[in-house]
């Protein structure tokens, strides 16, 4: 039980930041299916940073490990301004744009990858080797039974999330620009009739959803891939959209279905080892948080409203 819940909670917490990204995003109004390339393209310039500061520091460093994740967030809020500018400015389709978005980011940074490998470190190689992150117990807290695995073996991440989770939540639900982006995703016009600006509300909420994405594709480059490389590109990003659909586009309802998630990916592979069944089972059990996803949102999605003005392009002259 303690190994479900320490893995669980690993994989869950990264989805949860990158699904608050996504909740930021199409709160303000703009659908953002881009989140798989911005974690991958975040985590790409905060693994390239390390590697490329390796030779001074060493990959083990915690000050290189924090630094990633400072790289990770301006990597993927950078990148998330091609998916603001592409809706935003030019009015795209939002669907077609995320899709895009996640492709170029795909091809982009397994290129610059291969590039940068062979004339910086004149090495061919695909990947980027970071290593696994260090992992602490709470003394005191650790030691209770059951409840003690919370706060066992956990990822220095896992604290960096529950403090960015717990500031994103406030800046949200108790903060003016928060009101504000959220009355984007209902009510564009009644914003622009406040005196506010639309576009550049949907623009920050997206670049948001970007410095996010970088976070949480940062930390599964550290812990489940140990690497930054094409395999980053799971589907980790659209099982956050799921996440925060089933969770009705609140935070705290996400946190629950990516607990879920989580709790569900770590469990099935826990069976596999008790079963003693060969490794081949355990790519099996990958497919679990996608199969519940597909059953909630069978069951749940009459009971979801989503923002009234999510996917709509914003006209100004239009009532």
């Amino acid at each position: 039980m303690n190994t479900i819940i320490i893995d669980g909670l690993s994989f869950a917490l990264p989805l949860f930041v990158m699904a608050i990204g996504g909740i930021y995003s199409e709160r303000s109004g703009v659908t953002n299916l881009a989140i798989e390339g911005l974690q991958g393209f975040g985590a790409f310039v905060g693994a390239l940073f390390v590697v490329l500061v390796a030779g001074t520091q060493g990959t083990d460093s915690q000050t290189v490990f924090y630094l990633s994740f400072l790289f990770a967030t301006l990597g993927g809020m950078a990148y998330a301004l091609l998916h603001a500018l592409l809706c935003v400015k030019f009015k795209a389709n939002q669907v077609i744009s995320g899709v895009v978005v996640n492709i170029l980011a795909m091809a982009l940074t397994a290129f610059l990858t291969k590039q940068i490998n062979k004339s910086v470190f004149g090495a061919p190689s695909d990947k980027f080797q970071l290593g696994v992150s260090t992992r602490f117990s709470v003394p005191v807290l650790s030691d209770i039974p059951v409840l003690g695995a919370f706060f066992t073996n956990l990822y220095p991440f896992e604290i960096i999330i529950i403090v960015v989770a717990v500031i994103m939540w406030f800046l949200l639900y108790k903060t003016r620009f928060g009101l504000h982006l959220r009355a984007c995703g209902d009510n564009p016009h009644a914003v622009d009739a406040a005196g506010r600006n639309v576009g550049q509300i949907r623009t920050v909420a997206v670049m948001i959803s970007g410095a996010l994405s970088g976070i949480g594709g940062m930390c599964f480059a550290y812990s489940i891939s140990a690497k930054f490389s094409e395999s980053i590109y799971v589907g980790y990003g659209y099982l956050a959209i799921a996440a925060l659909i089933f969770g009705n586009w609140k935070i705290l309802p996400t946190l629950g279905a990516c607990l879920l998630f989580g709790f569900a990916r770590s469990a099935g592979y826990q069976l596999v080892q008790i079963l003693e069944k060969p490794s081949s089972y355990s790519d099996l059990v990958m497919i679990l948080p996608y199969l519940l996803t597909l059953l909630l949102l069978i069951f749940f999605s009459k009971y979801n409203r989503s923002p009234r003005a999510l996917g709509e392009i914003y006209d100004k002259g239009k009532r």
